[in-house]
């Protein structure tokens, strides 16, 4: 196996098989997505806590510049969730420093991938607000959380290979959950798909971020 994807190879195995439902297709754009019945249970594929340090540890950022975007104004500038802190930890930690991504980050631990995401190498994670789960009907949001396997189909469309920088986004990208992305626009006015990016180029550890007001519908 590649070496760059080593650490990414459980969060796609989990999380790529749902790629299957692409070809249905359709369905309405706020309808939870559900992965494919024969996804990888992750409670035995979970990335052990060495897995975990390792990654906080050892890396990085390779990701240069400063975040983009308007949203970026609601990150701390020091101490925890600030960018010189998040820098130093994995994204799956991230998540839940940044205080606009709250939601996600327990969207994240109720499909049980915090702990694979922080052993992921080289990602890019598009992270709806909380504004953005706002949006969902509050009946659809609980139908979705009470699913796992649609979490984690769900998430995995907001996962791409590779450390995408602003001069990155643009054109097409393959999600993890098999289907693309469309990213249009430039430096502050970033948009994937119909979501606007409100911060973006947040580095941390092992991943790249982009917040988006929008939750991505796969169609």
């Amino acid at each position: 196996m590649n070496t760059r994807l080593l650490a990414l190879a459980a969060l796609t195995a989990a999380l790529s098989m749902s790629a299957a439902c692409g070809s249905q297709g359709g369905g309405s754009p706020a309808a939870p997505v559900a992965a494919n019945e024969t996804a990888t249970d992750m409670t035995s594929e979970t990335p052990s806590a060495e897995a975990s340090e390792s990654a906080t540890a050892s890396a990085t950022p390779s990701v240069s510049g400063a975040p983009i975007g308007a949203g970026c104004s609601s990150l701390p500038a020091s101490g925890k969730g600030s960018p010189a802190e998040l820098a130093k930890v994995p994204v799956g930690t991230a998540l839940a420093d940044i205080p606009t991504l709250s939601t996600l980050a327990r969207v994240v631990k109720k499909a049980g991938l915090a702990e694979t995401l922080n052993s992921a190498q080289d990602i890019t994670v598009f992270a709806p607000t909380n504004d953005a789960f706002s949006k969902i009907p509050k009946n659809q949001l609980d139908q979705l959380m009470s699913n796992r396997k649609s979490l984690r189909g769900l998430l995995a469309y907001h996962v791409v290979k590779g450390r995408k920088a602003p001069a990155d986004m643009h054109g097409q990208l393959t999600s993890l959950e098999g289907r693309k992305l469309t990213v249009s626009g430039s430096d502050s006015s970033l948009k994937v798909n119909d979501a606007a990016v409100t911060c973006g180029n947040i580095a941390t550890s092992n991943a790249t971020i982009y917040e988006v007001d929008k939750v991505l519908m796969p169609r």
